[in-house]
């Protein structure tokens, strides 16, 4: 379980949120450019430092303003997948994907046992030997995720994980993505422009303004309010957010 509460003094608002994700759990973040969603996600991962509040993740503490303690993001054991993927051009997908574990001191015969496997169950495993800049938009996706992955992390983070994908990859990818972290039973948070990707992968959606929570419920219940404060309009396939896409 992964519960937040923290602050956060930013150039143009403070940052002020709360929320809970269970394991197994897939909490998307919408809201326009700036709106915080991204910050969230390096606050959680200890790229930065909340300003108070407190972190827990199963109970294990990552950041606690009242006692000054913010343990460093290689102890937090988190995998984060960032939205241009941040994979090693020079390497293969094998390499990419053991990068973690090697940092990790693993023996060579578990992290070959492992990170074939990841491979294998992406559905890439054919690709072992490829270098990275070979591979489709939804193949070097995958090896972001699988690398994420296979360290066991106790909380997956994925920034915009879909917006390198034309649009017909990423229909296919939204659902297996889905199932893969549904799949991890770890707690799992999505930050998306797309209100879509809230309706398919999503268990909780949080929509954010200027640092703050101004809605949050499940997504099958965007589509019948009409009552948020900073949005003028929901339906089925939009949200006013100029920056939130439908597709």
């Amino acid at each position: 379980m992964l519960e937040v509460h923290m602050k956060k003094k930013l150039r143009d608002f403070d940052l002020d949120v709360s929320f809970n994700v269970r394991p197994g759990e897939v909490l998307v973040l919408l809201g326009e450019n700036g709106s915080g969603k991204s910050t969230i996600l390096n606050l959680l991962a200890g790229l930065l430092i909340p300003d108070g509040g407190s972190i827990s993740l199963n109970k294990r503490i990552l950041y606690s303003g009242s006692d000054f303690e913010a343990l460093p993001p290689e102890d937090r054991n988190i995998g984060y997948v960032f939205q241009n993927y941040a994979l090693f051009p020079h390497m293969s997908a094998f390499e990419n994907v053991a990068f973690g574990l090697r940092r990790r001191k693993i023996g060579s015969g578990e992290i070959k046992k492992s990170v074939n496997q990841i491979l294998k169950d992406l559905g890439i495993g054919h690709l072992t030997n490829e270098r990275v800049t070979n591979l489709s938009g939804g193949q070097r996706q995958r090896v972001a995720l699988a690398r994420a992955m296979v360290i066991q992390p106790d909380l997956l983070l994925l920034d915009e994980p879909l917006t390198a994908l034309d649009q017909q990859a990423r229909e296919k990818i939204r659902q297996e993505l889905r199932e893969e972290l549904v799949k991890s039973n770890k707690p799992s948070i999505i930050v998306t422009h797309s209100l879509k990707d809230a309706k398919i992968m999503g268990d909780q959606v949080i929509i954010l303004a200027e640092g703050k929570v101004i809605w949050t419920g499940r997504p099958n219940e965007l589509q019948a309010h009409n009552g948020v404060s900073h949005v003028e309009y929901i339906s089925d396939e939009y949200i006013s957010f100029s920056a939130i896409s439908i597709d």
